[in-house]
């Protein structure tokens, strides 16, 4: 019986089969390719071709120019001398002639150079016959300026170059849709060039004036536009793209001039009607460029942009003739904003929508730009109090903030156009992505608005200062609730810093205002601690040296009342109820200090107690687990505080206050260390040692006898020699730190001497001797470096 497989084993047992002949049928073609290479290496021809005896072809001159490159530029040439030399005989053999021969030359000339290209195009000599055919229209032009000075020698130059290009342009026209003709790309895109001047030169010959002249360019411009938009030649269209371009600038620059100089609305309004003309053409151009392909959709989109802004300056241009000069930007804005209702005509090509928006803000940032100096004002100008304070209070709002600046011109209307430009970005916006930055951009208008209103209507000084005072509490809540935290916070404190700067015109200002800040950000601390807290404290320190100077306290004694802020920010920044408000307030507060311990530098009682009240305060934060470091600076500054109190006190010999402190903090030092061999020396017997020795150095330089020296040298090396017995850092530096700088005092007579004895040049020497020394050392260590590198190479 047959054994018949499942169809599965079957299937891959045929697959095996298959798999076998396969490899079986590529081993035959590859022996089948062998043997066919071996034959023909052993194959011979009885006849050799004889081998070339030139040079070889890598020896062979390259072609650096193409034959047809080498064509074009003989044919070019040729055309370019020939009409050159028509152009001589034209105007220099012209009269040796009559008019039967001019006729005769010029129409035989310009009639076989025309009727040339027709048969060698047929031929297939196409460069040769653009050659011969850009020869006829050079003729042509000739045949014009022939005629004129020979037949209308009487007529203008103006209306004869209208006419007579006018006739080129359409001659040239019909020339090139002739049937041959019309494979030749010259003929048309000249007749478009020439149809560049028939207007401008109509215009110059009808006397029409500047309004005539722009027109005739605005509209020559349109033509371009519509020839470059509806026709097929990519030739053609680039010519006229580039006339659009090009006239149409002159036009619009012209129409532009001409708005801005108007002296009456009959003036402006004609003027007006250029640029909206000039508008309309890049509007068309751009709506139909906006249906096209993508990648014209830049170029629409810039039309689109052009013609709102062509707009807005006709129909701005129209207003400021009958509006108070004041006005012109306000007007302009106006026109720039209604340009946002193309938003809403859903007839229009998304591309003409975006530009035309884009107009509208381009409009809006140039106004914003115009208003930018007088809020400058209003914001830096109280800057120059600081150096009045307190000289009485000022008029008005305006005279507050001018104190070293002018006022800008025309400023009565800032107002308007910042309160104009936010309330769009507040309500046209509606973009998820633009939302947020337009709100901010709102809010940061509107804050300008309200700091701009006082100065500009003149209103008393103490009204500008509420004003300020109410912006920056509104802007701060709006923080506080509304969580504008970058825009809004920025706002507060440069809306707060520049209150300050205007209050301190006046004393009760200043204190009135400080004290209102300081409640406003603390009140704000329980949402914005991060930022609110160290503001509160940095305005506390103000209102301390505000307080004092009121007071007539004396610097040093003012000093003791801005130590509250340090000792403030020390209790409260643990309980700011925010983790990332502790360390920008404890800033605030060693910022605090810092002033404090700079106003008492000129006292040096009261600037022992207050290096001692400052060594409270960080005692008293370092009792916090994560600020135990805070101890040291403790430590240093309770000794900096007896040390400028025995300076104070002025002590001959402070050995006799500082060894009674010195020997129990050593004494305590040292059982602590034995406890505890793990504590540092810094911590064991710094305090003790520097207690004594720091003072003690100080005595020694201000001595001239030689036995403090002397004793200090002996106790540093003493302390130095048992630091590096016991392995301790802290004696071993301080120790000989101080004995280095006592040998420095005792030698320095004699280095001085040594120095006057030697001559100049020798301390040049010394130091170019050892930078050489350096140099060659350093030298030295790349070479070895180089060596080492080579035998790693070298080695496998």
């Amino acid at each position: 019986m047959t054994h018949i497989p499942p169809p599965a084993e079957e299937l891959r047992l045929l697959d095996a089969e298959l798999w076998q002949l396969d490899a079986r049928r590529a081993q035959l073609l590859a022996r089948r390719a062998w043997l066919v290479t071996a034959l023909q290496q052993n194959w011979q021809p009885k006849w050799q071709p004889p081998q070339p005896t030139g040079p070889t072809p890598a020896t062979t001159p390259r072609s650096e120019a193409s034959a047809p490159s080498v064509q074009n530029v003989l044919l070019v040439l040729g055309g370019v001398l020939l009409t050159v030399a028509a152009m001589v005989f034209t105007l220099v053999s012209w009269g040796h002639l009559g008019i039967a021969g001019r006729a005769l030359v010029l129409g035989a000339v310009t009639t076989a150079a025309l009727a040339a290209p027709l048969p060698l195009l047929k031929r297939g000599l196409r460069s040769t016959a653009e050659s011969v055919a850009g020869l006829g229209l050079a003729l042509t032009v000739l045949d014009g300026v022939a005629l004129h000075g020979a037949v209308f020698p009487e007529t203008a130059g103006a209306p004869y170059t209208a006419v007579v290009s006018a006739l080129l342009a359409g001659l040239w026209a019909a020339y090139g849709l002739l049937p041959r003709a019309s494979e030749l790309r010259l003929p048309r895109p000249a007749a478009l060039v020439a149809a560049q001047l028939p207007l401008f030169f109509w215009a110059i010959a009808a006397d029409a004036g500047s309004y005539g002249l722009a027109a005739a360019l605005l509209v020559t411009a349109g033509f371009d536009t519509l020839v470059a938009l509806r026709t097929a030649s990519r030739s053609l269209r680039v010519v006229a793209a580039i006339g659009a371009y090009g006239v149409g600038g002159l036009g619009v620059l012209a129409a532009g001039w001409l708005s801005w100089t108007a002296s009456g609305p009959s003036a402006a309004a004609r003027a007006a009607a250029l640029l909206l003309l000039a508008s309309a053409i890049a509007l068309a151009a751009a709506w139909q460029g906006g249906r096209t392909a993508a990648r014209a959709d830049g170029r629409a989109l810039g039309l689109a942009v052009a013609s709102g802004l062509l707009a807005v300056a006709a129909l701005g241009g129209t207003a400021r003739p009958l509006l108070p000069e004041l006005w012109t930007v306000p007007a302009h804005l106006a026109f720039g904003i209604a340009l946002l209702a193309a938003l809403r005509l859903d007839r229009l090509p998304e591309t003409v929508r975006r530009g035309l928006a884009w107009a509208s803000g381009a409009v809006q940032a140039l106004a914003l730009l115009w208003a930018l100096p007088v809020v400058g004002v209003v914001v830096l100008g109280p800057l120059a109090w600081a150096s009045r304070a307190w000289a009485g209070a000022p008029s008005d709002a305006r005279t507050a903030v001018t104190v070293d600046v002018a006022w800008p011109p025309h400023a009565e209307a800032v107002p308007v156009v910042l309160a104009a430009v936010a309330a769009v970005l507040f309500l046209v916006v509606r973009d998820a992505a633009w939302r947020p930055k337009a709100t901010a951009g709102a809010l940061g208008l509107a804050w300008a608005t309200a700091l701009t209103l006082p100065a500009v209507l003149e209103l008393p000084y103490f009204a500008g200062l509420l004003t300020q005072a109410v912006t920056t509490a509104g802007i701060l809540t709006a923080a506080v609730f509304r969580r504008q935290s970058r825009t809004a916070l920025v706002l507060v404190l440069g809306t707060s810093a520049s209150l300050v700067f205007l209050a301190l015109a006046s004393e009760s200002a200043t204190l009135i205002v400080l004290s209102g800040l300081i409640a406003l950000f603390t009140a704000a601390s329980w949402r914005l601690a991060p930022f609110t807290a160290p503001t509160a404290l940095a305005y506390g320190a103000g209102l301390a040296v505000a307080t004092g100077a009121a007071a007539d306290w004396s610097s040093p004694h003012t000093a003791l009342l801005v130590l509250a802020v340090p000792a403030t920010a020390a209790l409260l920044a643990p309980h700011l109820g925010d983790p990332k408000a502790t360390v920008p307030a404890e800033a605030a507060g060693a910022a605090a200090g810092v002033l404090a311990v700079a106003m008492a530098a000129t006292d040096l009682p009261l600037l022992a107690t207050v290096l001692a009240l400052c060594a409270v305060i960080a005692a008293g934060t370092a009792v916090r687990v994560d600020r135990r470091p805070l101890g040291y600076a403790a430590a240093a500054l309770f000794l900096a505080a007896t040390w400028v109190r025995l300076a104070a006190w002025d002590i001959g010999t402070p050995e006799a206050y500082t060894l009674p402190v010195t020997i129990p903090a050593l004494v305590v030092g040292a059982l602590r260390h034995r406890r505890d061999p793990r504590t540092s020396s810094w911590t064991a017997y710094a305090p003790g040692l520097a207690a004594t020795l720091v003072p003690s150095l100080f005595a020694a330089w201000a001595d001239p006898h030689w036995t403090r020296p002397l004793l200090l040298g002996l106790a540093a090396l003493l302390v130095t020699l048992a630091g590096a017995r016991h392995h301790l850092q802290a004696p071993l530096l301080l120790g000989g730190a101080v004995l280095l700088l006592d040998a420095l005092h005792e030698l320095a007579p004699y280095l001085v001497q040594v120095t006057d004895a030697l001559p100049r040049w020798v301390p040049p020497a010394l130091a170019g001797l050892l930078l050489l020394a350096l140099g060659a050392t350093y030298e030295q260590r790349l070479r070895d470096a180089r060596r080492v590198r080579s035998i790693l190479t070298k080695m496998h």
